[in-house]
């Protein structure tokens, strides 16, 4: 049982998106749920739906494509880890890859992009950054 279900997830869609999978399933937290909607909010990725297995759940994430076959994802990385855990101010909070990334924030709040945390005055821990 790996220590970083958040980070697993991540690995899963890169690996996913590398081989150009339509889908992707990871196990079911409310946390990833919450990382997955700003995906979506975001533009990275065309969906996700939970669905029930009695067990903990499934998340199924619906990756997405440019319509030549280009990556949305170009690549996804975990910045804070179980072990290592990296908290910013939301005054210190960057832009990523230019404007061209999003970072993912756990505020007290709930999870947001960098944008979102930087308008709303909220520092918390950077989970992962895209582009």
């Amino acid at each position: 049982m790996s220590m970083d279900s958040i980070g697993d997830m991540l690995t899963s869609i890169r690996n996913a998106n590398q081989r150009y999978l339509e889908k992707v399933d990871v196990p079911a937290s409310k946390i990833k749920e919450q990382i997955l909607k700003v995906l979506k909010e975001e533009g990275y990725i065309s969906g996700y739906k939970k669905i029930e297995d009695n067990k903990q759940g499934i998340i199924r994430i619906y990756l997405k494509y440019g319509p030549e076959k280009e990556k949305v994802i170009k690549e996804i990385k975990r910045v804070s880890k179980p072990g290592c855990r990296i908290y910013i101010k939301w005054n210190e909070i960057r832009n990523i890859y230019g404007s061209f990334g999003i970072g993912i924030f756990s505020t007290s709040k709930g999870i947001m992009s960098n944008k979102k945390a930087r308008e709303r005055h909220l520092g918390g821990e950077f989970i992962c950054k895209v582009w």
